[in-house]
């Protein structure tokens, strides 16, 4: 395997730590990456698109918006186990709504402008029940770490709270959000309840560009299938990156990011320009 350059996004301080544990992994089993580090996922792309990079460590949003400045020509490696069949929960406080119909006219929160799982899957996921963007309810938006594509949960963890002290109706979260806000007792799960569940989406993935050859990703990706989670050096990795086991990556899971950019007008092409 040639020495790749892999993109990474520094949503927090830790993305920088686990980089160096990975590229520690790789060398010791014979191969060299070189972690590139980035403020926010449009600059990602923009280096993955021009060849400065090998590979990116994507969102679903920095996926499509790669596969559609490389023609649908981008290849794809390896995901989190955890980043396959993820839902959005739509929750409300209790006995304060019978389904998402009665959700029109109201206030409904949502995560950063540019988070799948917070927004732009959402808003799709009501259009398909209903209920139509800036027509049928009131979007109150909570925009914290614009550009990192919902990978923190500062806007989402904002939206909740909002809900619960009812200064919005509803707000979306991320399934495995919600269940660590459940279990740490930021959410009273006797107080709240889940009114609806967007369709399964895959999260993030490696993408890599076009000039990579198949050999090259092959190589990237069956080092990373020999992590381990029962071994103690590699549980440390994978616990920080959120993950069990890696598995080959798959495009079916990006179909519902591709129908809310369109229903959207091409939100990521008009966001990446500013407008």
């Amino acid at each position: 395997m040639k020495k790749l350059k892999v993109g990474a996004v520094i949503y927090a301080p830790r993305v920088t730590v686990i980089w160096e544990m990975i590229e520690k992994f790789y060398k010791d089993r014979g191969a060299e990456i070189e972690a590139v580090f980035f403020k926010d996922y449009k600059l990602q792309v923009d280096a993955l698109v021009n060849g400065d990079i090998d590979v990116a460590w994507n969102s679903p949003l920095a996926q499509l918006d790669a596969r559609l400045r490389l023609d649908g020509k981008e290849k794809i490696g390896c995901m989190r186990n955890t980043d396959q069949d993820r839902k959005t929960y739509l929750v409300v406080k209790k006995d304060k709504f019978k389904e998402v119909a009665d959700l029109k006219g109201k206030t409904i929160g949502f995560g950063a402008i540019d988070s799948p799982q917070a927004r732009l899957i959402p808003i799709n996921h009501l259009h398909k029940k209903g209920l139509e963007f800036g027509k049928d309810y009131e979007e109150k938006r909570f925009d914290i770490g614009v550009g990192l594509h919902g990978d923190h949960v500062g806007g989402e963890l904002d939206s909740m709270k909002a809900m619960l002290n009812d200064e919005v109706d509803a707000t979306f979260c991320l399934d495995l959000n919600y269940d660590a806000w459940v279990a740490d007792g930021t959410i009273d799960k006797n107080a709240v309840e889940v009114l609806d569940k967007t369709d399964h989406f895959d999260h993030c993935i490696f993408t890599f560009n076009p000039e990579v050859s198949d050999e090259d990703i092959k190589a990237f990706d069956d080092i990373m299938f020999k992590m381990d989670y029962n071994k103690e050096e590699d549980k440390e990795i994978m616990d920080l990156e959120g993950l069990t086991e890696w598995l080959p990556g798959r495009r079916d899971g990006f179909k519902q990011i591709t129908e809310a950019n369109e229903y959207l007008d091409n939100f990521i092409e008009g966001f990446n320009s500013g407008n």
